[in-house]
């Protein structure tokens, strides 16, 4: 009886590990050349960020050869931002020589526009 209650909370810590450490996307990250730590993957999710929309974006952005900055992307995420859509249009603009910024960028998302 006191084998089965140990295996049940080792196997509730470990799922729970596994939730809040996501360590597929940290070495998804990892392996495109993203540097981002598993902590900040963490607290990613204790702010109510979801890593996977940062993480991919933060790919997609560096093999575009863009230089995005992790915090910029969720502070505009946390402000009700798009983070995609910003993320693909600066790729756009800089493919298409226009110069776009960042700020430019989720300012105009903000507003309720279509970047």
């Amino acid at each position: 009886m006191e084998t089965a209650i140990i295996i049940g909370v080792c196997a509730i810590a470990l799922i729970l590990f596994l939730y809040l450490v996501p360590i597929g996307i940290w070495f998804q990250a990892l392996i495109s050349g993203v540097h981002t730590s598993l902590v900040q993957l963490v607290f990613m999710r204790f702010r109510k960020v979801p890593p996977t929309v940062i993480v991919n974006n933060m790919i997609s952005a560096s093999k575009a050869g863009l230089k995005i900055h992790q915090n910029d992307l969720e502070a505009h995420y946390l402000a009700g931002g798009h983070v995609n859509s910003v993320v693909n249009a600066l790729i756009s603009a800089d493919k298409a020589n226009m110069n776009l910024d960042f700020k430019t960028a989720t300012a105009i998302d903000l507003a309720g526009r279509d970047v």
